[in-house]
């Protein structure tokens, strides 16, 4: 099944000069510290390595630094990780780092070779050779593929690691770009193919062709051998969109094209071509639309009241293209969600949807196949019991599907499987990065503050001393209905579970756990319920007695960064340390920053006075205190970070160095909004952050 790509996430992932909206605005004249915005500055810049270098003066003297770095980078290096696959044609295609290609391969095996314990792979495009011969920090970005003929791709390149790309038509047969083919220079491009030799293309074309959140707002149709600049423009959305962007769905069998505009980052209008008109779909500005086959899907995001009948939100429904265009509305309803149960994901196979749930943060698995009397049927997949489950298609020309398992404990396990046939066959199994003999994962819940029963996980040593002294790390995220579930978390098992730590993980509301209505619980003016829930859990912890404020520490990036913040500026007295990566923090001028105003949907406007009376009341650049008594933080950003701004971190970091608070402060000059743009960066960023904890908590 495929769905219509929603706006670039704000959770993410993985030179001096960036990729800035030509419309980002000047500094506010009435803060001291916002020359801090100015990214690539010189004075900004020295002021960063100013900073950097007092952290890692500290930090890298501490006896853990070296050991866990050199261990994070072996784990990141490692040759016995699962190299994940895609099939196209024939091949199956990896991108792959390790110590020897620290920029990347990409390569290609066949389904033989991928079964044996040391394939032999094909290079098809080595960006450590690429990048010393065009002199840049290429960071490998993904590509698109010209359907069904595969042997046309547009391969995507970032400078450091930000957003922006450029892009570049490739052959992998050749395996060589094409000599006078597509290219489109460095912007948040978005560009599909439509035929061998025409392209939908949203990009930078010039004044007014972005929209505030600096996302393509014109989409235009451009043939092959024709300038950019005099491509028709086929489809546009408004300037306060957050993007519009045009699409080509080919399965076998079926064609469609699609157009998206997202008006905001939970709400869109859904296109249809039909001849040289895209028509607008009758569906709820919150639903997600996709296709299988000659099947719309549907994902609710509020109650559907439509054809006589009420579809709950958080459900999934399907019905023919021909019947949904004649003005038929008799869905059915795929998945129902319920009060515990959401909808985590689900996948197309040649004849079968694999749906997966989540019953109270455990998956489910699904088959749902359609009978010839428009009744689906369903089947449980048989998967192991425990662990993280998720599964998707290998292709679309077959039944085949991958099943990877993992939990906090238990390394990832690969698995192919066939839909149509029993059993499944075990392809690769990651190795135990870290010693979890002795180790137990338990759930438990807290209670929020309105009485909210909020579920989290704790991974400890069994027999784990309630005396209230063990060093425990609780991480949140909570925002933009991302669910936080189990799974192997190698570096935490490495560099803080080995060493006697306790890991906590927050389910908290803002995310996607329990469906579309515990993410809508906490947006807006509801804002306030994620922190609420993350400060339950802390005092749950120590309740419980499994740590105390003196042994607890917090971590969370991007949303999760403006967790972290608003917490511990709220309740400092629960706290002794605070890891804080790529963070929102000025919440004044979020979306004045970057791709800040496509999140409106989830903060709030503070150019209007009643969202910014509430917004004001959690920002924590403007909550933090001279006369605060705070846990000690560690800020890290990237200044190649061009989704989150680097002067949120920036600014805190100054303001509260102004306010005489003791605060670490690093900044990775690459990296984009995942922070670092190589595997040495990541290990290194990582070790900094681990040594932290483990110097202020044990």
């Amino acid at each position: 099944m495929r769905l219509a790509p929603p706006p670039v996430l704000l959770s993410a992932l993985l030179l001096m000069t960036t990729a800035l909206p030509a419309a980002q605005p000047p500094p506010d004249p009435a803060d001291p510290h916002g020359w801090l915005e100015e990214v690539a500055g010189e004075k900004s810049l020295a002021w960063a390595r100013e900073r950097n270098a007092v952290t890692q003066k500290e930090l890298e003297a501490s006896p853990h630094f070296q050991a866990i770095r050199e261990r994070l980078l072996a784990i990141l290096d490692s040759t016995e990780r699962i190299p994940y696959v895609s099939k196209r044609g024939p091949h199956y295609y990896n991108f792959w780092r390790d110590a020897q290609h620290p920029r990347g391969l990409w390569r290609r095996t066949s389904l033989e070779e991928f079964r044996k314990p040391s394939p032999a792979w094909e290079t098809v495009l080595d960006l450590d050779a690429l990048g010393a011969a065009e002199k840049e920090n290429w960071v490998w970005k993904g590509s698109q593929w010209l359907e069904p003929d595969l042997d046309r791709c547009l391969i995507n390149l970032s400078r450091g690691g930000a957003d922006a790309v450029v892009v570049r038509e490739f052959d992998p047969i050749a395996k060589a770009f094409v000599a006078g083919g597509f290219t489109l220079p460095e912007a948040k491009s978005g560009v599909s193919w439509r035929n061998r030799d025409t392209l939908y293309v949203g990009t930078d074309f010039g004044p007014g062709s972005l929209t505030d959140s600096g996302y393509p707002r014109v989409v235009r149709e451009w043939k092959r051998g024709t300038p950019l600049a005099g491509a028709p423009v086929v489809f546009e959305g408004a300037s306060t969109d957050v993007s519009a962007s045009a699409f080509t769905v080919i399965e076998p069998g079926f064609r469609r094209e699609f157009a998206r505009r997202a008006v905001t980052f939970f709400t869109a209008e859904h296109f249809l071509r039909q001849g040289d008109t895209f028509t607008k779909l009758d569906l709820p500005a919150d639903a997600r639309q996709g296709t299988w086959r000659e099947y719309l899907t549907v994902t609710l995001r509020s109650e559907w009241r439509v054809g006589g009948r009420v579809f709950p939100a958080g459900a999934l429904l399907a019905l023919p293209w021909e019947r949904f265009l004649k003005g038929d509305r008799d869905f059915a309803v795929l998945f129902e969600p319920g009060p515990r149960k959401s909808l985590a994901a689900s996948s197309a196979t040649r004849h079968h949807l694999i749906v997966n749930e989540l019953e109270n943060v455990r998956n489910r698995l699904y088959v749902l196949t359609p009978g010839p009397d428009g009744r689906w049927s369903r089947q449980p997949l048989p998967a192991p019991e425990f662990g993280s489950l998720s599964a998707s298609a290998v292709d679309d020309d077959s039944d085949d599907f991958w099943l990877n398992v993992d939990d906090f404990l238990t390394p990832p396990s690969l698995y192919l499987g066939n839909v149509g046939r029993p059993g499944r066959e075990l392809l690769k199994q990651l190795p135990a990065y870290f010693a979890a003999d002795g180790m137990e994962v338990t759930q438990h819940e807290a209670t929020s503050r309105d009485g909210t029963r909020i579920p989290y996980f704790q991974v400890s040593r069994r027999g784990l001393p309630a005396n209230g002294t063990n060093p425990t790390l609780l991480y949140g995220y909570g925002g933009f209905q991302l669910s936080q579930t189990p799974g192997y978390r190698a570096a935490v098992g490495s560099a803080w579970l080995e060493r006697g730590g306790v890991f906590v993980l927050a389910n908290l509301r803002g995310g996607g756990e329990f469906g579309p209505a515990w993410h809508q619980a906490a947006l807006k003016a509801n804002r306030q319920r994620a922190y609420d829930d993350f400060i339950a859990v802390a005092e749950d912890l120590i309740r419980r007695r499994v740590t105390s404020p003196r042994h607890l520490g917090i971590q969370g990036g991007s949303n999760g960064g403006l967790l972290v913040g608003a917490v511990f500026t709220q309740r400092p007295d629960l706290f002794n340390a605070v890891v804080c990566q790529v963070p929102l923090l000025d919440m004044q001028r979020y979306h004045r920053l970057l791709a800040g105003a496509s999140w409106m949907g989830e903060y709030g406007n503070p150019d209007v006075p009643a969202e910014w009376d509430f917004i004001r009341r959690y920002s924590p650049y403007h909550n933090v205190r001279p006369d605060g008594k705070y846990p000690r933080v560690l800020f890290t950003t990237s200044t190649r970070d061009d989704r989150v701004h680097p002067g949120h971190a920036r600014k805190m970091v100054a303001r509260m160095l102004e306010q005489k608070h003791d605060v670490l402060y690093y900044e990775n000059i690459e990296g984009g909004h995942g922070g670092a743009a190589n595997n040495a960066q990541s290990a290194y960023m990582s070790a900094l952050a681990y040594t932290f904890l483990l110097q202020q908590l044990r």
